[in-house]
């Protein structure tokens, strides 16, 4: 079973195309990491996706083809996009920031899940009366994540989650999208540069070079390919 299947996907952003064809799956509750170097391709990849640049080929997700969608309508079909650089409303506190990701729904669920936020994210409800522009970066990240997930996704897609954090902070967010992965079985695509950390919280990784996946299998197939994984994991 498949949530999202991506097939010969072109994308760009102005005459010529970043990606070539590429060829994608995600399962439901999957895990899969998006690697290779800058420039490669990568975020173009998650804003084709989203609806953010010009495409073509064809997405499926959830059983529907969402390639001709805009954005906002792939949004409401249960798609969580965190771009990098977080995204955040700085001049908004923490809990503005919340509510405003679960603007689409009309459940009595929301102050339900914002609560479980703060468990997931304590720093949080330390700051929730805080403006997010007066948050550090790694809070910031926190929030980006928190928000994306209030409007309940099916998919939560992650870009450089880690770019410009401490080590220490991003252990503890990968540790804690590992366990919102496991307990709300919730499916993640993420593009990182830190492969050693992606594979880690993957079960299925590919690596895009010049806008063309170059391989892609489980994360211990990527491993003990020694050629692979010194040439496009970094270590």
């Amino acid at each position: 079973m498949t949530l999202l299947a991506v097939r010969g996907l072109h994308a760009g952003y102005g005459q010529g195309d970043v990606l070539q064809g590429i060829d994608l799956e995600v399962a439901p509750g999957g895990v899969t990491s998006v690697l290779g170097a800058n420039g490669a391709g990568k975020t173009t990849f998650l804003r084709a996706i989203c609806g953010l640049v010009k495409r073509t080929g064809e997405i499926h997700f959830a059983g529907r083809r969402i390639d001709t969608l805009a954005t906002e309508d792939i949004a409401r079909l249960g798609i969580a996009h965190v771009p990098d650089g977080r995204g955040t409303f700085t001049s908004l506190t923490v809990e503005e920031n919340l509510r405003l990701g679960a603007y689409v729904r009309r459940d009595p669920g929301v102050p339900r899940d914002m609560a479980q936020m703060y468990e997931y994210f304590p720093r949080l409800f330390e700051r929730r009366t805080q403006q997010a522009g007066t948050l550090s970066g790694g809070e910031q990240q926190m929030l980006a994540i928190s928000r994306a997930l209030m409007s309940r996704p099916k998919l939560l897609v992650l870009d450089e989650p880690s770019f410009g954090l401490a080590p220490l902070v991003t252990q503890e967010i990968f540790r804690i999208m590992r366990n919102i992965n496991e307990t709300e079985k919730l499916a993640i695509l993420i593009v990182e540069q830190n492969a050693q950390l992606a594979l880690e919280l993957s079960n299925h990784a590919c690596v895009i070079e010049t806008g063309s996946v170059v391989a892609q299998g489980t994360p211990d197939f990527l491993r003990t390919d020694e050629a692979l994984r010194r040439a496009y994991l970094g270590y």
